[in-house]
């Protein structure tokens, strides 16, 4: 049956991966992990020997960090909600409003100060990482709430909360998790050709930012009126193909 829960957190893990906030310091992360400089990644020359096998096994730790920490949230915010169950619905209903304000944030209509802050490294160091530094990178990346990965890992939080077993909620934080990484350690297997990709999506940066506010709105409603169940059943009736994913 089509999850409209594990589908709408994999959308929202692609989203923060291309919002403005996390794509363009993606190339400074990629020149630190791999131990080169920025021109030395960005030329158009053969990269320095080592320097994609550095940067790719630095990027699967990278994620794991990032991944392990989501986990953990999901595992607490399901802790919590079993902890006050009987006052579900007063709590559904917070959590919609928090997501509907960052909504409104990513919009434009509201500017909330303290969702501006931003993780950050000083990158070129030709200082090769360890595995377990990359790890722990990814680890405090993830624990440093930057903006974007906030606002949707807010809404996917709360709506792991709400499953009907823990193993249901770590589980959409582990797609939320591998949809946001996965494009990470695929741009350092082609960090040249990425790195042209990025430039050339940042004139479409402003465009996710306002996609991201839209989807947490309607997140937000979804949530609010306890929607998302009957939205995959008239999916599943308006598009029978959906029945065989």
């Amino acid at each position: 049956m089509l999850d409209v829960s594990l589908i709408s957190a994999f959308v929202g893990g692609l989203i923060v991966f291309f919002s403005p906030c996390v794509l363009p310091i993606v190339p400074f992360y990629l020149s630190y992990m791999a131990g080169a400089s920025m021109q030395e990644i960005s030329g158009d020359g053969a990269l320095p020997p080592g320097v994609r096998r550095r940067a790719f096994l630095a990027s699967v730790m990278f994620s794991l960090g990032i991944i392990t920490v989501f986990v953990l949230l999901g595992a607490a915010a399901f802790g919590l909600s079993q902890a006050f169950r009987s006052v579900q619905t007063e709590f559904r209903l917070v959590a919609a409003l928090i997501v509907f304000i960052l909504g409104l944030h990513f919009l434009g209509v509201l500017k909330i100060g303290f969702l501006n802050r931003v993780f950050q490294m000083e990158a070129g160091s030709t200082q090769k990482m360890s595995v377990m530094g990359a790890y722990l990178v990814g680890f405090a990346f993830a624990a440093g709430w930057t903006p974007c990965v906030g606002g949707v890992l807010t809404a996917v939080v709360f709506t792991a909360s709400t499953e009907a077993t823990a193993m249901r909620g770590l589980v959409l934080l582990l797609v939320f998790g591998l949809a946001m990484t996965t494009p990470f350690m695929i741009a350092a297997l082609f960090i040249g050709p990425f790195l042209r990709f990025a430039s050339k999506f940042r004139r479409h940066l402003p465009k996710v930012e306002k996609a991201m506010g839209l989807l947490l709105i309607v997140f937000a409603v979804l949530i609010a009126t306890d929607s998302v169940n009957y939205i995959a059943e008239w999916m599943l009736d308006a598009f029978p193909a959906f029945q065989n994913i």
